[in-house]
């Protein structure tokens, strides 16, 4: 693991490079598609109608997927010769991989949802070992716990909190015990649970938790009609954050929210900005990094639509806009994650429409991952990319100890090797180390991937154990982990 003080000698030593890109947003640009939310409403249409065609199809009724098997000599189905499967000779059932087994799969349905269609995750360790995780769906969030071998044992569910129109844009943040869990259903504000109510869960006695009698607390003081695109946690400063409110013409332009968890059962609105306009989705951390003015500082790396936007946020009264920077390709600037949160001198991200519009490096379809070097907060650089090796969209991604664990719709999850980044900026030293495909369906056309929606849409890679859950939008959750070969 590099160093502070390494790192620090490696910037002296290459200094800023040639190629690095500070490219200013296209402010007419940004008037024309972004700020009044015709781009953002563009991309929910097309998403609406695909899902749509999806839906005629039957491709949500997750009824229709065999189950794994529930008595195997071996704990796992290995991913051999490129290829895991747990229902021999039949090719739905032939997931391509790279260095990543399959431990276990359970349908949504098997998930206690009468709908289907998987959304956001994220998990929970317990002091004495036990992993669980949350599992978004269109009707409210399923919890799972992840055994010793990987397995998925279903504990129950909550309910999304609005008796409004169910949306399938769920998605859900850790805070110490507790998780968040946001909505674009209207009214629904955010649901604060406490996964230690899990802990008493009898297996094969699931709990319908209620909003009335289960909830440690609910916060939607200040989102307009109480959706969110987005919720974000910081607990090392007890907040969390909703981004992505909605209207845009509301004060604060549907930018970044912020309300205090210091007591989740009593959380109270801190204050926000509209300061960039609409908000993605955003990483807010203490800052800790070569750019020593803001050392210590409350820095949210905001993704906005068109640019990478950094903001203080240390007085949630008083927030200001250091940078927003836009890049080549800019189509909707999705998400992104800091290589290290000790010391944050790089930052990737993600464009979810780049491969959609066929612009930038990805004009012929296949998935970039964008580097930034973010050694100065007020002039961050596009220093290179890397181009995925078969044709997708990207998603969500998240950085664990060097590597991007991404979840990128039809082409599954993949995991980056990002270790070559502070000697190599430019993104050519990156590898796909793993991958696996969670939807067979596509394999055969030309590039091994397509451009579309659906697939896996959030995965959580932070368990002790090293297994990953995967939430995929149309089958359910698989569980797989690094194949014991495998090194990296």
């Amino acid at each position: 693991m590099l160093t502070p003080k390494t790192l620090l000698a490696i910037t002296a030593a290459f200094g800023t490079l040639s190629s690095a890109k500070e490219l200013p947003v296209d402010m007419e640009r940004k008037a024309a598609i972004f700020d009044n939310g015709i781009r953002h409403e563009q991309i929910m249409a097309l998403k609406n109608r695909v899902w749509e065609e999806f839906s005629a199809q039957g491709a949500y009724d997750s009824k229709q997927y065999k189950k794994f098997p529930t008595k195997k000599d071996n704990d796992f189905f290995a991913c051999v010769n490129g290829v895991a499967t747990y229902a021999p000779n039949d090719p739905k059932y032939a997931f391509r991989c790279k260095n990543l087994d399959l431990y276990d799969f359970q349908t949504h349905a098997q998930l206690g949802s009468a709908s289907g269609r998987g959304a956001g995750s994220w998990g929970w360790a317990s002091p004495q070992g036990r992993e669980f995780v949350a599992i978004a769906q269109i009707d409210g969030t399923a919890f799972v716990e992840v055994s010793k071998k990987g397995k998925l044992t279903y504990l129950g569910r909550l309910p999304q909190y609005t008796t409004a129109q169910p949306s399938l844009w769920r998605e859900i943040k850790g805070y110490k015990s507790y998780i968040v869990i946001g909505s674009e259903a209207e009214q629904h504000g955010v649901q604060i649970f406490d996964m230690r109510k899990l802990l008493t869960v009898k297996p094969g006695s699931p709990v319908v938790f209620t909003n009335e009698k289960d909830l440690t607390g609910w916060w939607g003081d200040g989102l307009p009609i109480g959706r969110s695109h987005n919720v974000l946690t910081n607990e090392e400063r007890n907040y969390g954050v909703a981004t992505g409110f909605q209207p845009r013409n509301a004060t604060l332009r549907a930018g970044l929210l912020f309300f205090d968890l210091t007591d989740p059962s009593n959380p109270k609105t801190l204050g926000g900005t509209g300061a960039d306009g609409y908000v993605h989705d955003a990483q807010c951390v203490v800052y800790r990094g070569p750019d020593r003015k803001y050392l210590g500082r409350d820095i949210c790396y905001g993704y906005d639509e068109d640019a990478l936007t950094i903001f203080d946020v240390s007085d949630k009264q008083n927030i200001t806009v250091i940078s927003t920077t836009s890049y080549e390709g800019a189509s909707y600037t999705h998400q992104g994650w800091v290589l290290d949160p000790k010391w944050q001198q790089f930052l990737i991200t993600d464009d979810e429409y780049d491969e959609v519009d066929a612009v930038g490096p990805a004009a012929d379809g296949y998935p970039i991952s964008y580097i930034w070097d973010i050694s100065s907060l007020e002039a961050p650089k596009q220093t290179g990319h890397y181009k995925g090796l078969r044709k997708g969209i990207d998603h969500n991604q998240f950085v664990r100890d060097g590597f991007s664990y991404q979840s990128n719709y039809a082409l599954g999850i993949s995991i980056l090797d990002l270790r070559s980044v502070p000697k190599d900026p430019t993104g050519k030293g990156i590898k796909e180390v793993a991958y696996f495909d969670t939807y067979p369906e596509d394999d055969n056309l030309p590039g091994g991937g397509n451009v579309t929606f659906t697939g896996s849409w959030s995965h959580y890679p932070f368990l002790p154990s090293g297994f990953i859950v995967i939430n995929t939008m149309d089958r359910g959750a698989f569980v797989v982990k690094k194949s014991k070969h495998a090194v990296w």
